[in-house]
């Protein structure tokens, strides 16, 4: 028997790649996740600092799986320190940051946590606060914002 949902919410996969303008990340493969309230992108060698009187975070993110080539530099404001509970179940103090993602054309704000998602298989899990009242997911489908180009290296 097939079920029919009926929704006005444009549909997105279990996995989609979204653009992060605002940190310069063109485009990031992001887990889909309902099963998790918040967002969390990859980071590494974070160092904090204070600009005009408020928290920064400096980091390094490696928007592609298993390539190390690329890396992009990125500066932050940090919204608050949360503690967030891991899969396998220990908690940890991150630093929050608020960003823009953009997802089948649509841009809007993000709470992000920032953690070393390396031994991860995606570099990016998009909680269901994040998407929550904007679409609604199809668990069985991917990429319906399509795949970006890969761009052809030079031998």
């Amino acid at each position: 028997m097939k079920v029919e949902v009926k929704s006005e919410l444009p549909v997105i996969g279990w996995r989609e790649w979204i653009g992060l303008p605002g940190l310069g990340i063109k485009s990031i493969k992001a887990k889909v996740d309902t099963g998790a309230r918040s967002s969390s992108l990859h980071a590494v060698d974070l160092e904090q600092f204070d600009q005009g009187g408020e928290p920064y975070v400096r980091f390094k993110v490696h928007p592609r799986q298993r390539n190390m080539d690329r890396v992009v530099e990125v500066a932050a404001k940090v919204l608050e320190f949360r503690p967030i509970r891991s899969s396998s179940g220990e908690v940890s103090m991150r630093p929050v940051i608020v960003t823009e993602v953009k997802l089948l054309g649509v841009s809007w704000p993000v709470e992000l946590t920032l953690a070393d998602r390396t031994e991860m298989s995606f570099r990016m899990l998009l909680g269901r606060e994040a998407f929550r009242r904007r679409f609604v997911v199809d668990a069985g489908a991917s990429y319906f914002g399509g795949i970006p180009k890969r761009k052809r290296r030079k031998s």
